[in-house]
């Protein structure tokens, strides 16, 4: 095939293949070829795979990982989707309202979690001030230290930061829905109830299907807010995967093993990518 031959449309998209191919599929190829190999660079086979997987804490690291996931993306979406329907309504001042929602999502992360990890100060923090005079605690709780407070108290922080996207998202959704389908319902005497539940919400499945696996694969490989705070701790009950792989590769200098950590993850995001597309696919075609 000579040059003549080849399509415009390829010369365009050429110089992007290229991009991708030096950003993201060397990088991925380095990364297994260090994940087969020992520090010195001979071949070692799945040995980095099998001290990765047998190692104790990696059974806590996957189960502290899928809670905070599954907890953050369910406590985004509510709070997204009962704030996105409510700044559909008209009340007065509802062009500030939803102009102020959006301050958690522009803070930078890091500026968020040392907001926060103030905020959850067990002496100084407001939270336990507030909750004392409102006699709901009679003595500071540690919310960041204590091996049962500190993931809840971490996926407040990240429900925080990124519920205002999905408010955002179902508002833009909800603009879609024809105002004929409200009229319908309210000629037959359907409550406000009835309207979210038979009609918004079945017209955002399609937004709710892509925002939540953005939330999902935002908050796999989510590092700032627990890094920030907790660095992980205490005694590793804040640990996730993409954290362990940052201190085992820079803290520990062990980068075979943290390359072959992050293999792993990657298959096991794409596992669930996977399964996740095929399960709403089946749906669309029901």
């Amino acid at each position: 095939m000579t040059t003549r031959n080849i399509s415009p449309g390829l010369w365009f998209i050429l110089p992007t293949m290229l991009l991708l191919a030096t950003l993201i599929i060397y990088p991925m190829l380095s990364t297994v070829e260090l994940s087969l190999t020992d520090a010195s660079g001979a071949f070692a086979g799945m040995r980095n795979f099998n001290v990765a997987i047998s190692a104790p804490s990696t059974r806590l690291i996957l189960f502290n990982t899928a809670y905070y996931v599954i907890g953050s993306v369910v406590f985004q979406l509510l709070l997204g989707i009962l704030a996105g329907i409510l700044l559909n309504q008209q009340f007065a001042g509802r062009s500030v309202v939803r102009s102020l929602m959006l301050i958690p999502w522009v803070v930078p992360g890091i500026v968020a979690a040392m907001t926060w990890a103030w905020m959850f100060h067990t002496d100084y923090g407001i939270i336990n001030y507030m909750l004392m005079q409102l006699g709901v605690i009679s003595q500071p709780v540690g919310w960041l230290t204590n091996p049962d407070t500190v993931m809840p108290a971490l996926i407040a922080v990240n429900a925080w930061k990124m519920f205002p996207f999905v408010a955002v998202m179902v508002l833009a959704g909800l603009q879609s829905v024809p105002d004929e389908l409200y009229e319908a319902v309210r000629v037959d005497g359907a409550s406000f109830w009835h309207e979210i539940w038979h009609i918004m919400l079945p017209q955002l499945q399609p937004v709710l299907v892509s925002v939540t696996l953005l939330l999902t694969i935002w908050a796999l490989d989510g590092i700032t807010i627990i890094y920030s705070i907790t660095g992980g701790g205490p005694a590793n009950r804040s640990m996730i995967f993409p954290i362990q792989i940052y201190v085992q590769a820079f803290e520990y200098f062990e980068f075979n093993r943290a390359a072959a950590m992050a293999v792993l993850y990657f298959l096991f995001i794409a596992v669930i990518i996977v399964l996740y597309m095929r399960m709403f696919a089946a749906q669309d075609k029901d």
